[in-house]
């Protein structure tokens, strides 16, 4: 089966007054559609500084990437960012939910940028999926945390699978149930994996719990911007 997700001898350095920083250090993997990848380590070990360059939202250093089997690192800005309207979700820790809309027009506003017809329909039936469909009209502020991030995941889901629910995606996922109590998270944790089956979505996610990255199928465990591989398993699983 094809990669939709590759990256190969992937290196990004910044500048500072000290000299160039290296955040991230000769890395590859790559998954086929339908598979999950768990990001993990320690704070500043450059799991979020890979997840955006994995999605197209900086240029590494050195090395190539290619996400739906387009190679984004040979596109400027604008290119990416098209790419990434067509084929990729975000959920974020902070739900980044624009405070004036609506759970459904939250929801509905990716589709509505494509032109999409149904927008609204399939809107409203995302968010009947993670079980909001009697907070269509609800604002943000009016929402707890664990709503507001079932929200995000419905506008993720519902941006990737276009207009037909069988069509895949990649979904970036970073830090998902940081935000949230022991509870709200393992419910979150729950819909993402049934609705990351459900969609057929290639799913990449950071995070800090064990057991958010013990449900994907391979894991991918970062020490200093490098892939550490001490416990015999974590290179292999990633490059699958």
């Amino acid at each position: 089966m094809p990669a939709v997700l590759k990256a190969e001898n992937l290196s990004h350095r910044v500048a500072t007054s000290e000299g160039p920083l290296t955040l991230l250090n000769n890395i590859s993997l790559q998954l086929a559609r339908g598979q999950s990848l768990a990001i993990t380590g320690a704070s500043g070990s450059g799991k979020s500084t890979l997840l955006g360059l994995l999605a197209g939202l900086d240029r590494p250093s050195d090395g190539r990437i290619w996400l739906a089997g387009e190679e984004i690192t040979s596109m400027d800005e604008e290119q990416r960012a098209a790419l990434r309207a067509r084929s990729v979700g975000f959920v974020f820790q902070t739900f980044q939910l624009l405070p004036g809309l609506t759970a459904r027009e939250n929801v509905m506003l990716p589709s509505e940028l494509r032109g999409e017809r149904n927008a609204a329909r399939r809107a409203e039936d995302y968010l009947a999926r993670v079980g909001l469909d009697h907070r269509l009209h609800h604002y943000p502020r009016q929402l707890s945390g664990g709503e507001q991030q079932r929200v995000a995941l419905a506008r993720a889901f519902c941006s990737i699978a276009g207009g037909d629910d069988h069509s895949g995606g990649i979904l970036f996922a970073d830090e998902p149930t940081g935000s949230l109590d022991a509870g709200n998270g393992e419910k979150i944790i729950d819909l993402l994996f049934s609705l990351n089956a459900e969609t057929a979505t290639t799913l990449v996610l950071v995070t800090h719990e064990q057991r958010l990255a013990e449900r994907c199928g391979a894991h991918l465990r970062l020490a200093a911007g490098e892939i550490a591989t001490d416990n015999g398993g974590d290179l292999a699983e990633a490059a699958s």
